[in-house]
């Protein structure tokens, strides 16, 4: 294991620390072994580290021996990545919240983006209609016959019915879990798990043995978002976690397609209020099969840099309330109450709130949902 990957993963274990404030230690110390063993004064100097984060870093300091930590730690967790590492998906290392160290398990080269064919991801409700399910299949089926991998997030209904479909087109799969690798969430897909874990891709931002976590799934939306050039989303109902996915998707510069459905189904107005306001129309498979066909080709000969997509973003912004907000969730409630009418960075947040940088990242998103939230260039966020 290189000297670097070691840190890496030290750091990835201090409270308070975010993918951001990483990067800012790597730029100023040209290392984390180096941040690692900095003095004091010198970590008050970076943008992000106050006295409360600076005592936690000491403390964690003080705890972690880095070299024993990377030991213990592969015993248990054989297969990861850290950001820096060259098989580190390159799509998902794009965006401002991957995930500072990755786990998986099977096929490792899946995860990284081929030119003409990326990575696309399939997402909906966990109560498909008959409809759903049935186009959920056919669309994982055409794009996997066309060498497109298909990432989704191993739940029941519209994931299932996508992974499934991919693995019966003799496709490549990608499954992103809200537990640990080696966990089977729900039970009933444990079959499906084996299948993923020995044909495609199981990653997950969580450390092994990682049980199932309300709070996980949400937040693992992201990497979903951020492992896609392409989120389709099937059958979304209005508060769904389908359409957080595609609120990322469109944050991170990537496309947005969305399945047509009917006013009488439920499942369809979240799809339908994303195509009201810029997703891409789904008209069939040749249809989409020519939409994926048009996208600009991948520049996989340096760091791939996906500019925001002229064809199917989807862009939802909300104005500031001027009431107090309804009764939130405590993780909600706890970052609505470090937020103000000024911009925060999102490290910032992660240190006040002291809640974990996933926690984080999908409260946002719920916050922005509800309204209550504006993100601003840079990772920012303001009430």
């Amino acid at each position: 294991m290189s000297q670097e990957r070691i840190y890496w993963l030290a750091w990835s274990k201090v409270a308070g620390v975010g993918p951001i404030l990483i990067d800012r230690l790597c730029q100023r110390f040209g290392n984390l072994e180096t941040a690692w063993n900095i003095d004091r004064q010198q970590l008050l100097e970076i943008d992000g580290i106050g006295t409360q984060l600076l005592a936690k870093i000491v403390t964690a300091r003080a705890s972690i021996e880095p070299h024993k930590l990377g030991d213990e730690h592969t015993l248990e967790n054989p297969d990861w990545w850290v950001r820096i590492d060259p098989d580190y998906p390159a799509l998902l290392a794009e965006i401002p919240s991957a995930p500072t160290v990755l786990y998986y398990r099977g096929q490792s080269q899946i995860a990284q983006p081929q030119a003409h064919a990326p990575a696309i991801g399939i997402v909906g409700t966990r109560d498909p209609s008959d409809y759903g399910k049935r186009w959920a299949r056919k669309i994982s089926s055409a794009l996997a016959s066309k060498g497109y991998p298909i990432v989704s997030g191993l739940a029941q209904g519209i994931d299932t019915e996508a992974h499934t479909a991919c693995l019966e087109a003799g496709g490549l799969t990608i499954a992103v879990v809200g537990t640990g690798v080696d966990m089977v969430y729900p039970p009933r897909n444990r079959q499906l798990t084996a299948q993923i874990a020995q044909h495609g891709l199981i990653v997950s931002e969580y450390a092994a043995k990682t049980p199932p976590d309300r709070a996980h799934f949400p937040a693992r939306n992201r990497i979903i978002a951020g492992l896609s050039r392409v989120t389709i989303v099937i059958e979304a109902p209005t508060k769904s976690g389908a359409l957080i996915t595609a609120y990322q998707a469109n944050d991170f510069g990537r496309d947005v397609y969305a399945l047509p459905g009917s006013l009488e189904n439920p499942n369809s107005l979240g799809c339908l209020g994303l195509l009201s306001r810029g997703a891409q129309l789904i008209l069939g498979l040749d249809h989409l099969l020519e939409l994926l066909a048009a996208l600009p080709p991948l520049d996989l000969a340096v760091t791939p840099t996906l500019q925001p997509a002229a064809i199917g973003r989807v862009t939802v912004r909300s104005s500031v309330p001027e009431t107090p907000p309804p009764q939130l969730p405590p993780d909600l409630q706890q970052i609505w109450l470090v937020l103000t009418d000024i911009p925060v960075n999102f490290d910032e947040i992660v240190s006040k709130s002291q809640l974990p940088v996933a926690t984080v990242s999908s409260s946002l998103i719920h916050l922005e949902l509800l309204g209550l939230v504006t993100q601003l260039p840079g990772m920012r966020y303001q009430k």
